[in-house]
């Protein structure tokens, strides 16, 4: 609904049109949109008519098939999370936690998108539960090896995979559209900040319980941790799905000044990190924990970028925010050339390993991505380009992600004999 809003952002008649087929979808949709539209008078029209028929997004309606699939959802994720002890599996079994944690949350949130979208179209339905279904089994069953670098980056990637099956769910399986993509792509920058409030929060709840019982001396621990905590965590990405979309208004004005207020952070704390570098003697070339920790820090700044992107394109055009983004894709691309760099130059010293092939095949897409966002940035900086080209390039982007990680999955390890 949000895209189809923006595609009739100066059409009163298709607005009214859509208003009129989806009254509750259109409100909401309105309201996470309404930062892009608040300085135009057809958008003040609307939130007051909204405002008029009492579709206050402070107070929303919530109908009890909502509450239970909410229920339904973190139920069954809960549930899953704690099969090894339902079903008599040794309680320290983490690998089945290892492997199986990132297929349960998503599962849970996909469940939770396809019961509240209500899709009922068979073989879309059918896709998402076979890619779950295949995935746990395939997980499941690759050869248990600690020393096993493909089996791990399997684990490590497949969350990802995950990650744009739930966007298929939550884009209706809309292939095509760019503008559902940086809607999902949005709705995750929304999810994390919003995620993180509500685990500081459940924190501290935890913490106040457990003194609070310690002061009685009745030690609650052992269960809480097992039955709420673990529970708690597993069903936090549902709940914070949930009040995403019955309160658009609040979470969408959040997210921006995140953005606006970390990414100068972030820049200033990069420049003066490798500056440091530069006296601390470390060496990505030859120090293999260093490298990794480069990497880590490339896909940190890389993310920060994609989702501050959206964000920064809902406001009004702010030169500021602008600088600070090309400046972010500029030392980004800094950093990635030093960690191609320095794969290749091990490679050529140590050959090809698991580890060394998917740092490098990740560090050449980044690289690649980065690029054109480097190249759209400058333009919105220097010329006269919209800041959503930026967006159109990020989304266009997606499929070679999840192209890459269908591949560490079901194809590296095998490639290299699961060793």
């Amino acid at each position: 609904m949000e895209h189809k809003i923006r595609d009739h952002f100066n059409d009163p008649v298709g607005l009214e049109s859509l208003y009129r087929s989806d009254r509750k979808g259109f409100r909401l949709a309105f309201l996470r949109v309404l930062p892009e539209m608040e300085d135009q008078s057809l958008a003040a029209f609307w939130k007051a008519r909204l405002d008029s028929e009492h579709d206050n997004a402070l107070s929303p309606d919530v109908s009890t098939w909502e509450i239970l699939v909410l229920l339904l959802a973190a139920i069954s994720a809960g549930v899953l999370i704690k099969a090894p002890e339902l079903f008599g599996f040794n309680k320290e079994f983490t690998l089945f936690y290892e492997r199986n944690a990132a297929l349960i949350v998503f599962f849970g949130l996909t469940l939770y998108t396809v019961l509240l979208k209500e899709i009922r179209t068979t073989k879309h339905i059918v896709f998402t539960a076979m890619v779950f279904m295949v995935s746990a089994v395939y997980i499941n069953f690759l050869p248990a090896g600690s020393q096993s670098h493909s089996i791990t980056l399997a684990y490590i990637h497949l969350p990802l995979m995950l990650w744009c099956l739930y966007g298929l769910v939550f884009t209706d399986f809309d292939l095509g559209s760019k503008s559902r993509r940086i809607e999902y792509i949005r709705h995750n920058g929304d999810l994390a900040v919003m995620g993180a409030i509500v685990l500081i929060a459940g924190g501290l709840m935890t913490g106040i319980t457990l003194g609070l019982f310690s002061a009685i001396e009745v030690d609650i621990e052992k269960f809480y941790v097992e039955y709420i905590v673990i529970w708690g965590l597993v069903s936090a990405p549902i709940v914070v799905s949930f009040i995403l979309q019955k309160y658009p208004l609040i979470t969408s004005r959040i997210a921006p000044v995140i953005a606006r207020v970390f990414s100068p952070l972030v820049l200033l704390t990069l420049i003066i990190y490798l500056g440091s570098i530069i006296f601390s003697g470390k060496d990505p070339y030859n120090d293999r924990e260093f490298l990794l920790v480069f990497n880590l820090l490339l896909l940190g700044v890389m993310a920060i970028i994609i989702f501050s992107v959206p964000e920064t394109s809902v406001a009004r055009r702010q030169r500021f925010n602008e600088f600070i983004l090309l400046g972010l894709a500029l030392l980004t691309l800094i950093i990635d050339l030093v960690a191609l760099s320095a794969i290749i130059y091990r490679l050529g010293e140590f050959g090809f390993s698991p580890n060394r092939t998917v740092v490098l095949g990740s560090n050449l897409l980044i690289f690649g991505n980065m690029l054109l966002v480097l190249i759209d940035l400058f333009n919105v900086v220097f010329g006269k380009m919209d800041i959503r080209k930026v967006e159109q390039t990020i989304a266009a982007y997606v499929p070679l992600y999840l192209g890459w990680t269908v591949f560490v999955v079901f194809v590296l390890p095998w490639v290299f004999g699961l060793r």
